[in-house]
């Protein structure tokens, strides 16, 4: 008699937060198609196309969903707030796909996952809730942005310098997830290019850091979009809708690459992409 494979509590967790989410989704979309108040057009279809390609590269490298999201959505006049709580509301269902796939893909490190989960969960629904009550985002995103750049270049250092067998270090891990999930909520997107590239630079193998920091999301989304929800509501339902539809069917594309490219290789792409997204960031902020 053949042995039947248990379903991972994490699988089972992800699986059952989903299906909450999806019966409230479905809910207000058919509120929305009664009343007329969703718009199908061109710009939909913009959406779709923008959450395809940010969570194939999400997927691929842990990284630049939320920053490649909120920047189409700010370029298109939506305020912070409305577009960090949108691109979280999408990232549910993109980061869920993600998971599962990473999962499948055997992408995950469960030790460093529930160091980063609970404190990454924590960070997040804080920095949702100062965000949509309190804060100003655009305050705190120079300072992300020049940090970063300097971290990208230190991860392209390291790929290419000669390996050290040095044991990867998780002592701050937790520590970590507070900062990045703080810092995704506030600013729209983060938490890839903060956790990913630290746990990187800290010699971590980059397969296994991607998958696992992917899977994280999830949770670390779910919660901050909870407390957008309640305080600001869901608006901008095509939005989320487009950015769902695309996303979630790249998601298991981006899973597969991460599982099968070269680790230096790998490390060198997360470390280019964090430099070219924080380097932009920076620009964009200049010119205002």
């Amino acid at each position: 008699m053949r042995n039947k494979k248990k379903i991972s509590p994490i699988v089972g967790f992800i699986l059952v937060l989903k299906i909450v989410i999806i019966g409230y989704l479905v809910y207000l979309l058919k509120g929305a198609i009664e009343t007329n108040t969703i718009n199908f057009d061109s710009t939909f279809f913009l959406f779709i196309l923008a959450g395809f390609f940010a969570q194939l590269i999400d997927g691929a490298l842990g990284m630049a969903y939320g920053v490649s999201c909120t920047t189409l959505l700010l370029s298109l006049g939506i305020p912070p707030k409305l577009a960090s709580a949108s691109v979280h509301t999408s990232e549910i269902f993109t980061t869920g796909v993600s998971g599962l796939s990473h999962i499948r893909f055997n992408n995950l490190d469960k030790k460093l996952f529930f160091k980063i989960v609970f404190t990454g969960v924590i960070g997040a629904s804080l920095g949702a809730y100062l965000l949509a009550d309190l804060l100003d985002g655009s305050l705190v995103k120079p300072y992300i942005s020049f940090y970063l750049v300097f971290l990208g270049g230190y991860l392209v250092y390291k790929a290419i310098r000669k390996k050290s067998d040095a044991k990867p270090k998780t002592k701050y891990a937790p520590v970590l997830a507070l900062f990045g999930g703080l810092l995704d909520a506030i600013g729209g997107g983060g938490w890839g290019p903060i956790v990913t590239s630290n746990l990187l630079s800290q010699g971590h193998n980059p397969r296994k850091t991607i998958g696992t920091v992917n899977t994280a999301e999830f949770f670390v989304t779910y919660f901050a979009t909870v407390v957008f929800i309640f305080i600001l509501g869901v608006q901008h339902l095509d939005i989320v809708l487009g950015l769902v539809i695309g996303g979630v069917i790249s998601a298991p594309v981006g899973a597969y690459v991460a599982s099968k490219v070269n680790p230096k290789l790998l490390m060198i792409m997360v470390g280019t992409l964090v430099v070219i997204t924080s380097t932009w960031s920076l620009i964009s902020l200049l010119l205002k």
